[in-house]
């Protein structure tokens, strides 16, 4: 049977992979210590339960336009203007099945075959099989660590070529949590306006930011960056709402009404009553998301003071998104009984085995001397993965 070439090319998500996996061993009783999955460990609050809770007794479950109710985009333009400064109309937003569609939607919509774009390294999973889901080339960008792995001119030069259609911005940022200053987005907008590229804005994680960092949106800086930038957002991390599958769009009307007319022929309008919610999320009470990133800020400080006490492993600071890079590259070529831990692939497969901690391989982030761990978990599970990890170092020979 002839199947897709195209869809054979097309990496499984090793994140979630792994996470499936690790909550698999605990059905089946397995006490497992998992660090893997990219969502709060919150509840949903209890007002935005409740708004969904309303929109089902009011019979609000029907199809509604295919990119988004009118109400929720007001919401969207408000908190765009409140919050970053940007004036957009309701006709320049979009409402999709999370952000990740949103990003699908965007990469279909200004992608001819062959076009290429700019990915940092390291970068989200999902970055790569999108863009080549759309026909696009991804080109990863390897970003240097003594510049907190963001992008520097002379990289970004270096990579670009008469087909670089786009160039993907992603701060805060997963998986290292490293902010873009003032100062550097507007560099990157330069760059972008000087080889006419437009600017793929991920700004997902823009609430969970700590201590006196500021979050940014290229978009604001000037009038050229907003005319090129498709600024993607969400309520599944600042609102512990990643099941609830609702992200949105801004943009120019042109792209997103081919984001749109994309998403009217592939899943139609998202969810109804995650829609309602979610107006709930950005106009009602922010109390609960307030202390979520409180907790998030003691979380990562714990962390990473833990981190810092075992012997041969170092690890990025985060300013925001709740996630540590911790490099084990020095047990690179250790072995564990009859498994040699040549890179993070392995070295996450047999920690999981060996010592039932799910953490997600650098390799998936294309960068390959590090593991990710989430601290979207409790203190106590943080305190005992990491002994856990410290414990199965100290195995390797």
């Amino acid at each position: 049977m002839n199947l897709s070439s195209k869809a054979k090319q097309i990496a499984p998500s090793l994140t979630l992979s792994i996470t499936a996996k690790a909550k698999e061993m605990s059905k089946n009783g397995i006490d497992v210590v998992s660090f893997g999955a990219g969502e709060p460990d919150f509840n949903t609050p209890e007002n935005i339960q409740n708004a969904a809770i309303k929109a089902i007794k009011n019979g609000l479950t029907k199809y509604t336009a295919a990119s988004g109710i009118n109400e929720l985009k007001e919401a969207i333009v408000n908190k765009f203007k409140s919050d970053n400064g940007l004036d957009y109309s309701n006709d320049q937003i979009i409402i999709s099945t999370g952000a990740k569609q949103c990003l699908a939607n965007a990469f279909q919509a200004i992608l001819n075959r062959g076009d290429e774009v700019l990915v940092p390294t390291p970068y989200w999973v999902s970055y790569p099989e999108l863009i080549k889901l759309a026909d696009g080339v991804p080109v990863f960008v390897n970003n240097k660590k003594s510049n907190g792995y963001k992008y520097s001119l002379d990289v970004l030069e270096e990579c670009i070529t008469a087909n670089t259609r786009a160039i993907i911005v992603n701060s805060p940022n997963n998986p290292t949590g490293c902010i873009y200053t003032r100062d550097e987005l507007k560099m990157i907008a330069d760059f972008a306006k000087k080889y006419n590229l437009i600017i793929i804005s991920d700004e997902i994680y823009e609430k969970l930011i700590y201590g006196d960092n500021k979050h940014i949106s290229i978009a604001s800086l000037s009038e050229d960056a907003y005319n090129r930038a498709i600024v993607i957002n969400g309520v599944s991390k600042s609102y512990a709402m990643t099941g609830w599958r609702i992200g949105y769009a801004a943009s120019s009307k042109e792209i997103i009404k081919l984001m749109s007319s994309i998403q009217s022929h592939t899943t139609s309008n998202p969810n109804s009553i995650a829609q309602y919610a979610a107006l709930e999320a950005l106009n009602g009470d922010q109390s609960s998301m307030n202390l979520m990133v409180k907790e998030f800020e003691k979380r990562r400080d714990s962390m990473i003071d833990r981190i810092n006490k075992i012997d041969k492993v170092s690890c990025l600071k985060a300013d925001g998104a709740f996630y540590i890079m911790i490099d084990v590259s020095n047990f690179y070529g250790k072995k564990i009984k009859e498994s040699v831990i040549n890179d993070s692939l392995e070295f996450s497969r047999v920690l999981l085995e060996e010592e039932n901690v799910a953490v997600i391989p650098g390799d998936a982030f294309g960068l390959g001397d590090y593991i990710r761990v989430s601290y979207a978990t409790s203190m106590e599970n943080i305190e005992k993965g990491l002994e856990k990890i410290q414990k199965f170092l100290l195995k390797l020979e």
